[in-house]
């Protein structure tokens, strides 16, 4: 059995995977639940409590406005993100809100949420469901646990989305590292003929590759909008309170004036403005995929962007194979690590996100999926220990950055490796294994909930 690559990639909103995707898609599911039942006529209130980093840092993740968002029935990748902050209002202002199903109830954000500093059990991302009639019986109470890049847990009953990911027999399986490149020479295929392989036994080819180039052209929609390329931005200042400004726009306007020079490290700029635009679109809770998670969204769509405007003889067949590639080092270490910083701090985003573009950047140079192997151990391998610990609890400071710096960290990875012939001391089995003894090992404050590093010795402004 295996995931599938578009449970790695999903189109979502910001600005986290973890605290407003998954939120949302709890929420959702647990009104389906309700309705289900033939329950939603006889709710009279609700009440959502959160727990965790959820309590600590949900307020600056928008975590309530994602549990509101589910609970109207929008699903991360088909809500309008023109429409949120109205929506948001007019629940603050009436205080009522029309469930999914259009059940309209008394529901006041300001009482109805609360939060629990201790996390539950099974994650430290936790929220439980309460609807209740109106004589005050208890009609449905469910837990969620939000696991990272936009998956939820289920911990009570199950919904249509409160199981996680589908799960398939594929004629490859794989569940290690080691196990792919023997599955790979076992068959004589690349690592993206394998996973194609696999995802064509859900569906048609043809559908796999348009739906992956989808993905691609919704990546490129989003930095061409964070660099300001479709329409003005409304907003020059983040929202939160912190104050920072976006710079993607004049990053991008300044470069493309200065195009002609000499300067050997261009497309490290490029690069570098690729990764920015993005982030700030998901600090703005625009629309962005994860890859595999929001607060790493930037980072393999300015790899790939970088594949498409850089490396000579680029095509649609590339981007299929750079996905399909970075999707199965994805999966490595959701099955056997993390992908949630709450859980093993940034290593798990933006670590993993590294590892898998540079993986799919050695792909299309034409790596040996030993080479490949190799280009993804590296990328995590210089990433180990990296802390989850944003300023004011929101997706800016340090995150915005971090995607620049460990995109070019992920070209660099592909790069050494093809110097070699795949032959290393460290695996990525080993490195991935030490990844996540390293997040057990680490500090709660340092684990999204802004209780540690630069989130407690910078000054919020």
């Amino acid at each position: 059995m295996a995931l599938s690559v578009f449970d790695i990639f999903k189109i979502g909103i910001g600005p986290s995977s973890s605290h407003t995707v998954g939120p949302m898609r709890a929420a959702r599911a647990f009104v389906g639940n309700l309705i289900d039942g033939a329950m939603l006529d006889k709710v009279s209130s609700l009440t959502i409590c959160l727990y965790g980093s959820l309590a600590e840092t949900g307020p600056g993740h928008r975590s309530d406005v994602g549990i509101l968002l589910g609970l109207a029935g929008e699903a991360p990748d088909t809500v309008d993100p023109g429409t949120i902050h109205a929506f948001v209002q007019a629940v603050r202002n009436s205080r009522t809100l029309t469930l999914w199903g259009g059940r309209e109830i008394p529901f006041d954000p300001a009482k109805d949420f609360s939060g629990r500093i201790a996390p539950l059990p099974e994650h430290p991302n936790g929220m439980r469901f309460v609807a209740r009639d109106a004589a005050g019986w208890a009609l449905l109470d469910e837990r969620y646990v939000s696991i990272g890049g936009g998956f939820i847990r289920a911990l009570d009953g199950a919904g249509p989305e409160g199981d996680g990911p589908a799960r398939w027999l594929v004629p490859h399986p794989f569940s290690s590292g080691r196990q792919l490149l023997d599955a790979c020479a076992a068959a004589g295929l690349s690592i993206a003929q394998l996973m194609m392989a696999n995802e064509t036994v859900r569906r048609p080819a043809a559908d796999v590759r348009r739906a992956l180039l989808h993905i691609a052209q919704v990546m490129n929609q989003c930095i061409d909008q964070g660099c300001g390329l479709r329409g003005p931005i409304a907003e020059r200042v983040l929202p939160g309170g912190l104050k920072v400004e976006r710079r993607a726009p004049a990053l991008y306007r300044r470069l493309r004036a200065s195009e002609g020079g000499l300067d050997p490290m261009h497309a490290m700029d490029w690069v570098n403005v690729y990764a920015m635009a993005v982030n700030e679109e998901n600090a703005s809770s625009g629309r962005v995929v994860t890859a595999p998670t929001n607060g790493a969204a930037g980072l393999l769509p300015a790899v790939l962007r970088y594949y498409q405007e850089f490396i000579p003889g680029c095509s649609d067949e590339g981007i299929i194979d750079f996905l399909l590639t970075s999707a199965a080092v994805g999966f490595l270490y959701k099955e056997n690590a993390s992908i949630s910083g709450a859980e093993v701090g940034c290593q798990g985003e933006i670590g993993v996100a590294c590892s898998m573009a540079a993986a799919g950047l050695a792909a299309v140079l034409g790596g040996t999926p030993k080479q490949i192997e190799n280009a993804a151990e590296i990328g995590m391998e210089h990433n180990l220990g990296l802390t989850c610990d944003p300023v004011g609890g929101l997706v800016q400071i340090p995150c915005i950055e971090r995607n620049a710096m460990g995109a070019n960290k992920a070209i660099n990875a592909a790069r050494l490796a093809l110097q070699g012939n795949g032959r290393h001391h460290v695996t990525l089995d080993m490195v991935i294994e030490t990844m996540r003894q390293t997040g057990a090992d680490m500090q709660a404050i340092y684990k999204e909930t802004s209780r540690g590093g630069l989130a407690v010795n910078v000054v919020e402004c």
